[in-house]
């Protein structure tokens, strides 16, 4: 259910047309973000990165003339004619198995029994596959305990270069084979990994320290009393920058005073962002952005969006700061929509947007505030598109309502009530990834 909402008229201490738009946020975060400097890290640390070379391929992929199927290798003009009634016949000159470093020939009139993947003999210019011959039983390669075939009759007519790879059929010597920029898949690791690279050039990962503030939090271990609740805020932005390619480290839980705030804060100085969450509201007992404001060059706005309101971001001591609320899906929301894309842009990404897709809204939604509402919906497809629906309460803090979600409903500002029948954007946060 939708999460009830005082209207606008009765308060008065929001005023939306001040608030700052999810897009200048974003906007304003990504302009303190570049790429981070290069490293060169064994090929398989490489998986989700992005390159910071432009990889040029130094040998040709495959380096050399091969069978692409179990077979014979003959010379084409030799099949001319060739049928099941009227097989043709050649004499079986020898075999090459895959990865032998033996040179055949196949003279006219010849054949060699032939593995995938093993180099053609010279002479060679087309692969005839068994099912093509007459050959009764196909012998093991390299079972020293038989006979080869002294004769082979093929049964179809071979075109020059059937089941044949040239050097270079994948990719040419002095080719550009992966472009500045790349993020490295698994199938790019396997590129990589054919022309003998067995390190590459990439961004680093980012390094963030993520720290939660409040009296009232626990981190996990000792038994909760009156009025305190788990640190959970910490481990679940921890997980999204582990997800995202970064390296999170937790520093624990600051106590709402400065020396606390600033003993906290001074773990974290060398990290590439830190990430806090909770004390950047309007409360009495939020010190955290009146240290962070004495410590640096730090804004506090108020977002237009819901949940997650409240947000902090500058430099204190040089490095990055994002301050995210206190509520855990507000701080988790928050995060997808700001610290996910600066991430990437860290790691040398293009594609900060979160994937969606479009869905049908299957039940009435609210939206009073004029703030961008990011709701969280479990996904149906009725074989013709998507549907969302509510996956529960929608309170800033309740978390199970995010472990039940496919992804979040993204309503715009300017409607108010969202009817059944409308079609919105779903950002699929875990896709892309």
């Amino acid at each position: 259910m939708p999460e009830p909402e005082t209207p606008l008229c009765e308060r008065p201490w929001e005023n939306v047309e001040r608030m700052l738009g999810v897009d200048d946020a974003l906007e304003r975060i990504l302009s303190a973000f570049a790429p981070l400097d290069a490293v060169e890290v064994p090929l398989l640390e490489a998986l989700g990165q992005v390159l910071a070379e432009a990889i040029v391929a130094d040998e040709d992929v495959p380096p050399f003339r091969n069978s692409a199927m179990d077979g014979y290798a003959v010379r084409a003009a030799d099949t001319a004619g060739a049928s099941v009634e009227h097989p043709i016949h050649l004499r079986v000159t020898g075999e090459t198995p895959a990865g032998s470093p033996l040179q055949r020939t196949v003279a006219p009139g010849c054949a060699v029994r032939i593995m995938t993947g093993a180099a053609m003999p010279d002479g060679a210019d087309a692969v005839v596959r068994f099912e093509e011959t007459d050959e009764p039983e196909r012998p093991v390669v390299g079972d020293l305990n038989r006979e080869s075939p002294s004769m082979v009759g093929v049964t179809r007519p071979a075109k020059p270069w059937d089941n044949v790879r040239p050097a270079g059929e994948d990719v040419r010597r002095g080719a550009l084979v992966l472009p500045t920029g790349t993020r490295l898949r698994p199938a790019e690791i396997g590129l990589l990994a054919a022309l003998n690279r067995p390190t590459v050039t990439v961004h680093r990962r980012p390094r963030v320290g993520i720290l939660s503030t409040g009296d009232e939090i626990v981190d996990l271990g000792p038994p909760l009393s009156r009025g305190q609740i788990r640190n959970s805020n910490s481990y679940t932005v921890a997980a999204m920058v582990q997800r995202l390619g970064g390296k999170p480290s937790l520093l624990g839980v600051a106590r709402d005073s400065v020396g606390a705030l600033r003993a906290k804060l001074a773990e974290g100085w060398n990290a590439d962002l830190i990430v806090t969450s909770g004390g950047v509201s309007l409360g009495d007992y939020d010190v955290v952005k009146d240290v962070l404001q004495a410590e640096g060059e730090i804004a506090i706005w108020q977002v237009r969006m819901k949940p997650g309101k409240p947000l902090a971001f500058g430099h204190v001591r040089g490095t990055p700061l994002l301050g995210l609320p206190g509520n855990p899906v507000a701080a988790a929301v928050s995060f997808e929509q700001f610290g996910r894309p600066a991430l990437l842009k860290m790691l040398g990404r293009q594609d900060w947007a979160i994937p969606t897709v479009e869905a049908t809204v299957a039940e009435r939604l609210d939206n009073r505030g004029q703030r961008r509402h990011f709701v969280r919906v479990a996904l149906e497809y009725d074989g013709a598109s998507y549907v969302a629906r509510s996956a529960g309460e929608q309170g800033a803090g309740v978390l199970t309502s995010l472990v039940r979600s496919d992804g979040l409903l993204v309503v715009p500002e300017h409607l108010e009530v969202v009817e059944p029948g409308t079609r919105l954007p779903v950002q699929m946060v875990d896709w892309g990834l």
